[in-house]
């Protein structure tokens, strides 16, 4: 897999993804950038909901559930030093749909522990936790 990520001046880039999508990036003004994109630890956040929710449709799509709508809120805690890494990821699932919970628990944790390689490609301790139809799941994961 390869990206070509190019500088556009002050702390600007454009990432170009094998697939031809563009990815603006940018730093905040604070750290002499125009706020003109994501920043790339944001994208981190993002690349790694977006590989645990397709395998979570993916999962749950094969065991012939129907989600009628599915967002994540992901929270991810830096440490105070350089390099500022991410120390601990939290991802809440919010579902909505005839979804039995240990259908969607099981679809999680398969995520978490088999599937998704942006996680298995962090060191944060990554948890989550889960809605169905804005009841919050009773497993912490």
């Amino acid at each position: 897999m390869k990206a070509k990520v190019t500088w556009n001046g002050q702390m600007s880039f454009t990432g170009m993804s094998a697939s031809g999508v563009e990815i603006p990036m940018d730093a905040s003004k604070e750290a002499g950038g125009q706020d003109s994109g994501a920043r790339p630890m944001e994208l981190i956040l993002h690349g790694l909901a977006g590989c645990t929710g397709i395998d979570i449709i993916s999962i749950l799509t094969k065991m012939r559930l129907e989600v009628r709508s599915f967002y994540m809120e992901v929270e991810g805690t830096r440490a105070d030093d350089h390099p500022k890494r991410f120390t601990d990821i939290h991802i809440h699932y919010v579902l909505e749909g005839d979804l039995p919970e240990d259908k969607v628990v099981r679809a999680i944790q398969l995520s978490k522990e088999k599937y998704c390689s942006v996680s298995h490609s962090l060191n944060a301790d990554i948890t989550a936790s889960y809605s169905i139809n804005g009841v919050k799941g009773e497993k912490q994961l």
